[in-house]
């Protein structure tokens, strides 16, 4: 691939800048430029389209980068490539010893999501729906795997208490992929979004519980405690709130979006074949699970 992404790199003005892989599907190219990899195009055509709006609405996002013949992006048989001017900063790895972080990282994401709402007024994007998808390939998956990892009661349960709050939740364009890694921050101050890769029209609630599993995941290395994080969940949460209020519905469906969320997981990592990583999801679900009621508190 060294060899490729070095053929790649001259169809654009660039010249005799050192290349280094920074991700399994990113390189740094100089010190100004990150290029991305892709095998789907419409993946690559949905981050160009959000990536171009949000600059041109003012929001810090990575400036794509134009090719020699003033194409968005190169390909090859296999992939497709996208140049984007790199932003100052890294993403923060010691969020649990820092709530102005997590206020900060509250704050950032609902100037997104204002952000969003003004990329919606503009084009036409990706509907979906958590509901659909829980009652869907969801459900089919612990079915056909005879309900091994949740029982069917509780699985149930789980869209029971999600349906009732559902019709009442915003609908919005969402980023779909909020992690640390995302969000960039320069000296505690932040600096930038990153990859949208994922971005869909559901409900605005996700993308704050999507963040907040992912604190406890142990691909993230995080170490979070259970105390760190109520605590990152109550001033994340107050953070979004400063900007952006949420419905009470909102409130009342976080943790049922969150245990459909790790369900999600779930199934997606039993159809992978990845056994360790769907017991790990399991795991997350159980905590949400066992507090519910605290987790409500916390937000209230």
């Amino acid at each position: 691939m060294d060899s490729k992404i070095q053929q790649i790199i001259n169809e654009w003005d660039i010249d005799g800048e050192e290349v280094k892989q920074i991700y399994d599907s990113a390189w740094q190219v100089g010190e100004n430029a990150i290029l991305k990899t892709y095998k789907d195009v419409n993946l690559l055509q949905r981050n160009i389209k959000i990536l171009s709006m949000l600059e041109d609405i003012g929001i810090p996002v990575g400036r794509i980068i134009l090719t020699k013949s003033q194409k968005n992006y190169a390909e090859d048989d296999e992939y497709y490539y996208i140049l984007t001017k790199k932003l100052v900063g890294n993403n923060i790895t010691d969020i649990q010893n820092n709530m102005q972080i997590a206020l900060e990282m509250g704050r950032v994401l609902a100037r997104l999501h204002k952000a969003f709402k003004e990329c919606e007024a503009r084009e036409e994007f990706w509907n979906n729906s958590l509901l659909k998808e829980m009652k869907g390939w969801i459900r089919d998956v612990f079915a056909k795997n005879k309900w091994k990892y949740i029982e069917e009661s509780k699985f149930e349960n789980t869209i029971y208490n999600l349906e009732k709050l559902y019709d009442k939740l915003p609908l919005q364009l969402i980023h779909r992929d909020v992690h640390l890694g995302n969000f960039l921050f320069d000296k505690d101050k932040f600096s930038g979004y990153i990859d949208f890769d994922l971005s869909q029209r559901n409900i605005r609630i996700f993308d704050l519980c999507y963040f907040m599993l992912g604190l406890l995941s142990e691909e993230e290395l995080l170490d979070v405690t259970e105390e760190q994080w109520f605590n990152i969940l109550k001033y994340f949460f107050e953070g979004y709130e400063q900007e952006c209020k949420l419905q009470l519905e909102e409130k009342l469906a976080v943790p049922y979006v969150m245990e459909s969320i790790e369900l999600l997981f779930v199934a997606w990592f039993i159809e992978q074949n990845d056994i360790e990583c769907a017991e790990d999801a399991m795991k997350i679900y159980q905590f949400v699970e066992k507090n519910i009621e605290r987790i409500l508190k916390v937000i209230e």
